[in-house]
């Protein structure tokens, strides 16, 4: 047996950056912007603090990549939904399913529900929604105010996941789903469908 100290084991970087996102992501969902520290999420991703801050610069800039990792595979504005034939019953019917009874709550929406309280967060949150679903969104719409149309949706399916998910409203916790889906199918479509003015 020696006694030589052993070679330290080379750090897999994208293997690393993975882990400290996923301990992020955890962690902010859980407790928000200002209740997850820095040493907690390095904690979770089995590294460092000081490690987390030169991957990511800051508690800040690891916020809004967190954000931003978390829209790139939207279970609502999916490309596929966005270019279907029918895209008001699919969002309807998406939006319905992951908020039934039983579903746990989305990261992305846990994340921005435990943060509304933080000013900072809400700045980063806001800068995050516009450069990818609102920008996606209104993309996808013609006609007359297609930005405010896109942000309608986008305060609709909120409201929807708070209300049945976090507040568990009656009417909507105990409703049939396809009464659900059909009662919020002609709502998305009419702010979807271009209407211009004369």
């Amino acid at each position: 047996m020696t006694d030589e100290p052993t070679a330290p084991r080379r750090r897999n970087a994208a293997a690393t950056r993975a882990a400290i996102l996923a301990s992020a992501r955890h962690a902010f969902a859980r407790a928000g912007y200002d209740g997850a520290g820095v040493r907690e999420i390095a904690k979770g991703a089995g590294v460092t603090a000081m490690l987390v801050n030169r991957y990511f610069g800051s508690k800040e800039q690891l916020f809004a990549e967190v954000i931003a990792n978390i829209m790139t595979t939207p279970d609502i504005f999916t490309e596929e939904i966005l270019n279907s034939p029918h895209p008001g019953a699919d969002m309807a019917a998406v939006l319905v399913e992951i908020t039934k009874a039983g579903a746990t709550p989305l990261d992305g929406f846990l994340i921005m529900l435990h943060s509304s309280s933080s000013e900072r967060a809400a700045e980063i949150g806001r800068e995050q929604i516009e450069d990818h679903y609102h920008r996606t969104l209104t993309a996808a719409l013609s006609g007359d105010h297609a930005p405010q149309r896109a942000a309608l949706v986008l305060a609709l399916v909120a409201g929807v996941q708070a209300m049945r998910q976090m507040i568990g409203l009656t009417a909507l916790t105990d409703a049939d789903p396809a009464a659900l889906v059909q009662l919020l199918t002609p709502v998305f479509q009419h702010l979807i469908d271009a209407r211009t003015e004369s």
